[in-house]
């Protein structure tokens, strides 16, 4: 008898801090509506480009001189443009144009930026402030647009290169966000106390700052993400980005220019995807910054 009742007095195992956070962090992120909708509208159309040879109905590139400028119909659902080319099929691989020019551009900005930030920030000294700092303060104070053009212009057309350009353009962001971050944690005690055991500068960086540093990355590269594909469209739209004939939703925009009376479906598509991939991914971004840090909210 006594047995039965030890049994059914045992206590429930203590769920695992770490899942527990986790858990609790998720919980935030779904009580944020708008979040969760640029979350939903982002990986639709990742999903969209990764499957875009499946999803396309037609070749993006494909010129069919008999179906010029048809306004959006059952067999080309966007219209088609002054070539007769399928826009509902050039806006679905456009959005592979965006997506990787966003996630390679940032990729280049944190390659650099990171460990540039770090060092920086732990080291400091003459080159951190008088010379990174300095190149960072100078090309933050010209705009992203227009510096993204000037390199574009010197390393030349094409997506590469402008993803090089957009990336470089990117970097201070990073260098000034981690260099902080390394600043804020520097002088904690556990810092301290990593030197005073004689662990080596590179450890007390990689396995204790760097981590500490993670979750405002994560919060910036969202964000950044968002502003690469504007910078990539723009790009394009003054023919330094993707080159035709590929499709690119600024080169699509480029186009439609010339249409806006007669056709206006072939900038109004492209157009309009820029608008709702770049506020998704914003409030996407927002949401992940109010879920690593709800007193941001």
């Amino acid at each position: 008898m006594e047995q039965s009742q030890n049994l059914s007095v045992q206590k429930p195992k203590a769920q695992n801090p770490r899942l527990r956070m986790l858990k609790t962090m998720l919980e935030r992120l779904l009580q944020n509506k708008l979040a969760v909708f640029g979350g939903v509208v982002t990986f639709l159309l990742i999903f969209t480009a990764i499957f875009a040879p499946w999803l396309a109905p037609h070749d993006p590139t494909e010129q069919n001189y008999s179906a010029v400028l048809q306004a959006p119909s059952i067999e080309y659902w966007f219209g088609t443009d002054n070539l007769g080319r399928d826009i509902f099929s050039r806006v679905i691989y456009g959005a592979q144009v965006s997506l990787q020019a966003g996630l390679i551009s940032v990729g280049i900005a944190l390659i650099i930026g990171v460990p540039v930030g770090l060092i920086s920030g732990y080291y400091r000294g003459f080159i951190d402030e008088y010379i990174i700092m300095r190149m960072t303060d100078a090309m933050l104070s010209i705009p992203a647009l227009v510096l993204a053009l000037a390199l574009a212009a010197v390393l030349g057309a094409g997506l590469t290169n402008a993803m090089i350009a957009i990336g470089l353009v990117l970097t201070p962001n990073f260098v000034r966000l981690i260099r902080g971050e390394v600043l804020a944690h520097r002088e904690k005690e556990y810092v301290e106390a990593g030197k005073a055991s004689g662990i080596s500068d590179f450890s007390i960086i990689l396995k204790h700052i760097l981590p500490n540093t993670i979750a405002p990355i994560m919060v910036q590269a969202t964000l950044a993400i968002a502003a690469a594909i504007i910078v990539e469209a723009s790009l394009s739209y003054l023919g330094l980005g993707t080159q035709p004939p590929n499709p690119s939703w600024g080169s699509m925009l480029a186009t439609g220019q010339g249409y806006l009376d007669s056709a206006p479906w072939i900038a109004l598509f492209p157009g309009a995807l820029i608008f709702i991939t770049v506020i998704s991914i914003n409030l996407f971004g927002d949401g992940i910054r109010d879920m690593l840090d709800p007193k941001m909210k």
